[in-house]
């Protein structure tokens, strides 16, 4: 990795691209910190104090500690995200954006153009929704309409300008600007983790002790780090064989390829939309103020549905939630590679090039071959991303640390990132390296 970027600041095309990246991150930071005019910018911080969950754990995560601080950019890079979600379900439920993603490059810079416009109206909502909706309860400090109208317009503008500096981070730095963006704000907030795991393991105790809890929690954090790697890069290459053909008076094709499938194909997806169903009913029950009975049955089944009630000894009984968590995890890994990749559309098209599986036959049998393949290896991915997720959560459990903002689903976004920047490095690297050998 520092060889890589050692090479890079070498070249000064890429150089500039690299302090263009550096300066936009930075500018994302700044304005982390410039608070919402007429805004109480301690009212979440306190809020989530008083509250027995961490709903809102990962959000505060991916908006840098943003959302605490009611910042200009509390809603961060998040409209965005979502909106792509909801763009690439679209192409698949409507054959006019499905043809219009077939339509190459004019095709893609116009659903880009849709996904800008429902990202301003999601920020739209829900900036609308948090200044109405906890306006009232103490966000605001005078709950009137010009206040609102100000911290809406506001908020709005800070997802649009995180989205333009992210487009313009991939246009004109390194690339993959809306994923640095996001995991720039999830690495700013190691510094305070850091100090809570210290306060916890480490604070008081004598010299060997803490030693030796530095020396597990690094020894913790390297093996989840590098089971990431491990299954962010692992995928299962199946052979496919052309068939030569004559053209002209000559015979051509007869290479043979294979078809790469991930084992982790869907990606950090699956975790996001499971911590979201999870969450749901706890956001929605504080986001009108009402007032959880923990002793009752309603209060104990939001207690099960809250990730930092599992794994305590005192109240084994809400690690049932778990259950319901992997299983989320496991549908949606199964649901939404089922969207992304097409089992029959890539056997049609092998068919159609020539291309074959050795030993299946063309057609629907491949489409059947393939899709018995990829439910495999999606269970494989489904179970990595479940324990990768689980280690953070156990920890935080049987050792009582609360208030850590990353986890295991911050470190698949934030390892996925790095690898996917450095290979993008590399290749302009290269592309440089043919450029200049063919000049001379």
């Amino acid at each position: 990795m520092l060889k890589t970027l050692r090479n890079a600041f070498k070249i000064k095309d890429l150089r500039k691209k690299l302090i263009f990246t550096f300066l936009m991150l930075v500018v994302t930071r700044i304005g982390s910190q410039l608070p919402i005019p007429g805004v109480e910018t301690s009212f979440f911080k306190d809020f989530f104090a008083q509250q027995n969950n961490d709903a809102f754990g990962f959000f505060n995560a991916m908006t840098g500690s943003s959302f605490t601080n009611m910042s200009v950019f509390a809603l961060s890079i998040t409209p965005y995200i979502t909106s792509s979600i909801i763009m690439q379900l679209l192409t698949i439920a409507i054959p006019k954006l499905e043809e219009m993603q077939r339509d190459g490059e004019d095709g893609r810079k116009k659903i880009a153009e849709y996904t800008r416009y429902v990202t301003v109206g999601l920020a739209l909502i829900e900036s609308v929704a948090m200044a109405v909706g906890f306006g009232g309860q103490g966000l605001l400090k005078e709950f009137n309409a010009m206040s609102v109208i100000i911290a809406v317009a506001t908020m709005t503008a800070g997802s649009a300008l995180l989205m333009w500096i992210g487009e313009r981070i991939t246009e004109k730095g390194v690339g993959n600007g809306i994923s640095m963006v996001l995991s720039f704000n999830i690495i700013s907030s190691f510094p305070s983790d850091a100090s809570t795991l210290y306060t916890r393991f480490m604070s008081g105790k004598s010299v060997a002790v803490a030693a030796v809890a530095a020396i597990i929690i690094l020894a913790v954090i390297i093996a989840i780090v590098v089971f990431v790697i491990i299954l962010q890069d692992g995928e299962r290459r199946i052979p496919v064989q052309y068939s030569k053909k004559m053209q002209g008076r000559k015979m051509v094709g007869g290479q043979a390829s294979n078809i790469p499938l991930k084992v982790n194909t869907a990606g950090v997806i699956p975790v996001i939309f499971a911590s979201s169903i999870m969450s749901f009913p706890v956001v929605i029950s504080q986001f009108f103020g009402a007032k959880i009975n923990y002793n009752s049955i309603g209060g104990h089944i939001l207690m099960a549905l809250n990730s930092s009630s599992w794994f305590k000894p005192e109240r084994p009984v809400y690690s049932i939630g778990l259950l319901v968590y992997v299983a989320l995890i496991i549908v949606f890994a199964y649901f939404y590679t089922s969207i992304t990749f097409n089992p029959l559309e890539v056997a049609n098209n092998m068919k159609k090039s020539g291309g074959f599986i050795p030993g299946i036959r063309p057609g629907k049998p491949t489409s059947d071959y393939l899709n018995s393949i990829l439910n495999y290896i999606v269970f494989i991915g489904a179970c990595g991303l479940t324990i990768i997720c689980i280690i953070p959560i156990m920890v935080s459990g049987l050792f009582s640390v609360s208030h850590l903002s990353f986890g295991g689903t911050s470190l698949i976004i934030i390892v996925s990132v790095v690898l996917e920047t450095l290979k993008a490095i590399e290749s302009q690297m290269l592309v440089r390296y043919y450029k200049g050998f063919l000049n001379d």
